[in-house]
């Protein structure tokens, strides 16, 4: 007998990896290492001994042996006129992501939770599959915009004009892509795999159908048999 909970099985699966992926995006949206800035050495100042600047989308890092922090740190904000502009959609975008994906891990656990805990209230089962799977590929496309933007500025070395505070050149020698973009890829194709599992539930009517023809089949019997009129011989 084929059951409603058998059938979801590759989306709790999804449910697991969607939940992986938030995190994953948490981690990168706090990162420092979108970019990594390798300074020519002929431009290299004393503050940045280690010759290699870390530049995220909420801060610029580097390690120094000439301050009193070994590792020094400049926030960026969206009001400040030097920063990039793929830089402010990056920090608008990675937090629309982190509430996309919270959103679709709740309606994820909604959908599984109906099929697999839920006896009596089973109705929206697919709807809430494919809310799920909706809000996963809705946060997919929300964390790729930015990562791959930055990835694009940074292959082309683009150039960042940091005002003299943060003892950064405007123009690395040359430029590498950082952790966090790497990351975020990973968490990118982990969300995009749980959406496309959650949209392919396709199984919820084939499931129910024998089971509710069973259960109308049990209502009539049993109201034939409370009859008072009713005969041994009209079952036949």
């Amino acid at each position: 007998m084929l059951f409603l909970a058998h059938t979801a099985h590759w989306q709790f699966v999804g449910l697991l990896a969607g939940c992986l992926a938030w995190i994953l995006i948490m981690a990168t949206a706090g990162m420092d290492e979108w970019r990594l800035w390798h300074v020519d050495p002929e431009n290299r100042t004393a503050l940045i001994a280690s010759g290699v600047a870390w530049v995220g989308i909420w801060r610029a890092c580097f390690h120094s042996h000439a301050l009193p922090k070994m590792e020094n740190c400049q926030s960026m904000g969206v009001s400040d006129g030097f920063v990039p502009v793929e830089i402010r959609v990056a920090q608008v975008l990675v937090v629309l992501a982190m509430l996309g994906g919270l959103a679709g891990n709740a309606a994820a656990v909604e959908a599984v939770r109906r099929v697999y805990f839920s006896i009596e209230d089973r109705g929206g089962v697919r709807a809430a599959f494919v809310l799920a799977g909706a809000l996963y590929v809705l946060t997919v496309a929300l964390v790729l915009v930015p990562l791959v933007w930055n990835m694009s500025s940074v292959l082309s070395n683009g150039t960042i004009p940091f005002p003299p505070r943060f003892g950064l050149p405007a123009a690395p020698a040359s430029q590498g892509v950082g952790t966090a973009i790497g990351v975020g890829l990973v968490a990118a194709v982990l969300m995009l795999v749980s959406g496309l599992l959650f949209l392919s539930y396709r199984h919820v009517w084939r499931t129910l159908k024998p089971e509710l023809h069973g259960r109308r089949v049990a209502e009539e019997d049993k109201q034939g048999r409370d009859n008072l009129t009713f005969h041994a011989d009209q079952v036949l």
